[in-house]
């Protein structure tokens, strides 16, 4: 059994674990999420490429970035300072929102399309890059109960962002060290274009 095999079902068993003993209140969310719309969205789809949007990732994955926010182990100058002043009801009731909202199509820039679906649908054997659909999905929709977030709809410049930081360690938050694996097999070129390809995926 892979690495990969063995986080995605560790993954899906804590999961399923945490939705097992706490739920959160998607109408307490909704108030709670006034705050957050000026960066996020009022129905959590970001008009700002910089920030992800948060409509449709699922509730066990914004939990556990909002945890990793409060606790350090992911660090924002915007985010710290917000997660930290949300109890463990705060963060159910806001995943509980967010994971119900629909994340709003978005759309890949043609020139990357070719090489970045190569990349998303079969990853790049030559490297050791298995491809992103065995965990977010082959229409980007993610694995909610397992904690795998949607990439379909989602700002290709903030999924850069994000590959960046997994790539040069900044970011820790990935189960098994998986997607800092991933991420240093990447060149530039090639997280544009899966970026880009992965955005362009959506499915309600």
């Amino acid at each position: 059994m892979n690495k990969w095999l063995i986080a995605l079902v560790a993954g899906t068993a804590l999961a399923a674990a945490g939705t097992a003993s706490a739920q959160g209140d998607a109408a307490a969310g909704k108030q709670k999420a006034a705050v957050c719309a000026a960066c996020h969205g009022a129905d959590g789809n970001s008009g700002n490429p910089e920030w992800p949007s948060l409509a449709g990732l699922g509730a066990p994955y914004i939990v556990q970035q909002l945890q990793a926010f409060k606790e350090g182990v992911r660090k924002d100058p915007l985010m710290t300072p917000q997660a930290q002043a949300l109890s463990e009801q705060d963060m159910l009731d806001l995943a509980a929102f967010y994971a119900a909202q629909t994340m709003q199509p978005g759309g890949a820039d043609p020139e990357l399309a070719e090489a970045g679906e190569q990349i998303y649908r079969g990853g790049i054997p030559a490297k050791g890059v298995p491809a992103c659909a065995a965990c977010h999905g082959p229409a980007g929709s993610g694995n909610p109960a397992a904690g795998y977030p949607r990439l379909g709809g989602q700002q290709p410049v903030y999924m850069v962002k994000a590959l960046n930081a997994y790539r040069s360690g900044q970011r820790t938050t990935d189960p098994a060290g998986m997607m800092r694996d991933i991420a240093a097999k990447l060149s530039d070129d090639e997280i544009r274009a899966v970026a880009s390809y992965a955005s362009g995926l959506y499915r309600r």
